[in-house]
């Protein structure tokens, strides 16, 4: 399910409620030489990174590189050291996976984050609004038996959205929908990001995807940050065409380790209007 953290009820940061120093307001996110084991085997290695507010990251990288565990300790999912890693604010967590419960109703799946609210009334109000806002007005009472993939997605970013956090991570939330859905699922994400102004993170293996969504692409590899590139063209100019997007495309495949190829016209994602 989508997970929410709220740092407090005033959205204090995680690292201010133990003691450490207060977070640069210019930043949502702070990490710096973090580490991450599991036994013998070292999974991030020095990692440093910094997330402005309503900034839109995407973070790719080969299977096992990493991604995932970075997403879970900014999430707080998993430990991290006070000085390694800070997050100001209230965060939320969408996976590929919606993991809605089939025996609760939509509108109860997304008031599941609002569980600290003290009235049920208006943990429905809020819940149904966000419905609304993912394009799921009149499924409020729908079972998730009943729902697509990308309705069930849908849900997922409701969910996810209805606490009104500072920062959303997106673990590769559209892998298993086919291409016209991502489509939708791409222009929504940009319209929801645009109005709420928040910041999000987006694990993905599709470079395409991140070229299309992020205005900073970062490449893990062997548990390090590689390289990045920021993305300055608007997104309703993001066509493969254009000599910025075709040039950090391929240095993108080729941090990768894959030999850059001409992108596929059956998967090219929709221009995503004016950034």
């Amino acid at each position: 399910m989508a997970f929410l953290r709220s740092r407090s009820a005033q959205g204090e940061s995680r690292s201010a409620r133990r003691g450490a120093p207060a977070l640069d307001p210019s930043l949502v996110a702070r990490v710096r030489s973090h580490h991450r084991s599991f036994g013998q085997t070292h999974v991030l290695k020095d990692v440093d990174l910094d997330i402005a507010p309503g900034e839109f990251v995407a973070l790719l990288g080969r299977s096992g590189c990493g991604k995932s565990t970075l997403l879970r300790s900014l999430a707080g999912l998993d430990p991290a050291p006070v000085d390694e890693v800070q997050v100001s604010g209230r965060t939320s967590v969408a996976f590929q996976e919606p993991r809605l419960l089939p025996w609760r109703d939509v509108r109860e799946n997304v008031a599941l984050a609002l569980l600290n609210a003290p009235e049920r009334a208006e943990r429905h109000r809020l819940a149904d609004e966000r419905i609304t806002e993912v394009g799921l007005s009149g499924k409020s009472d729908a079972w998730p038996l009943q729902l697509s993939g990308g309705q069930a997605q849908r849900v997922s970013l409701a969910r996810a959205l209805v606490s009104n956090p500072s920062l959303l991570l997106l673990d590769e939330p559209f892998s298993a929908l086919d291409a016209l859905t991502r489509i939708e699922m791409h222009q929504l994400v940009i319209d929801l990001w645009r109005r709420h102004s928040m910041a999000i993170l987006i694990v993905t293996h599709d470079v395409d995807e991140a070229l299309a969504l992020a205005d900073r692409l970062i490449v893990l590899d062997e548990g390090k940050v590689a390289d990045s590139w920021q993305i300055t063209l608007p997104r309703s100019d993001r066509d493969h065409s254009q000599p910025e997007i075709a040039r950090t495309r391929s240095a993108v495949l080729q941090a990768l380790g894959v030999r850059p190829t001409p992108p596929n016209p059956n998967r090219q994602t929709q221009k995503q209007g004016a950034a």
